[in-house]
């Protein structure tokens, strides 16, 4: 394999810093944390008759506010839902089964999160400069006309974001957060 051109190093280094940081987060999680909801209502996985999980579904429509959702569905957000799903844009990969099936535990909910990253990653920096900077074309429908380029920073937006996120929801849970904590509309000030 060739050596990267300049936009995809910048890139693969950028995108390698935002995994770097969201694995240093998610190490040491527990199932207890992961499956944690720190509010009524979250989204979350669930286990079916079987014992098999499965994200909870997005709802229709723009809804305000945006559920509320736990540290195991913004993981399954960034590997199924992002990465695993917008290799459905590249020219060798066709989404088959139930995107929605993911692990039920925190080490396995990890672990195939560090799968995606790779597997997404390895298709960007395939490209390389000249295809990244191309339209992804009729296979990515009402985005062809859009570029790998495109794809992949909206792929580290997600990434970066949902991986703070996660970072903050460790926090609440370390320090003992529960839902009555957050209703109070009291101000304190101290002078």
């Amino acid at each position: 394999m060739t050596s990267p051109g300049p936009v995809t190093r910048d890139l693969l280094e950028t995108f390698d810093d935002v995994r770097s940081r969201t694995l240093a987060r998610l190490d040491g999680l527990t199932d207890a944390e992961y499956l944690w909801e720190p509010v009524a209502s979250c989204m979350t996985l669930r286990a079916d008759e079987n014992g098999v999980f499965r994200a909870d579904p997005r709802p229709a429509g723009d809804v305000r506010p945006a559920p509320f959702t736990t540290i195991a569905w913004r993981i399954w957000h960034i590997g199924a839902d992002c990465l695993r799903g917008y290799g459905r844009f590249f020219d060798d990969e066709t989404p088959s089964g139930d995107q929605h099936l993911w692990p039920g535990t925190a080490a396995e909910g990890v672990q195939m999160l560090v799968t995606d990253w790779s597997r997404f990653r390895t298709r960007v920096e395939l490209l390389g400069d000249d295809r990244l900077l191309q339209p992804m074309g009729p296979r990515a429908g009402s985005y062809g006309h859009e570029s790998y380029l495109l794809l992949a920073l909206h792929a580290l937006d997600e990434a970066a974001h949902h991986g703070a996120e996660i970072g903050v929801l460790r926090d609440l849970h370390l320090h003992g957060f529960t839902a009555e904590q957050g209703t109070s509309n009291e101000v304190s000030t101290t002078t």
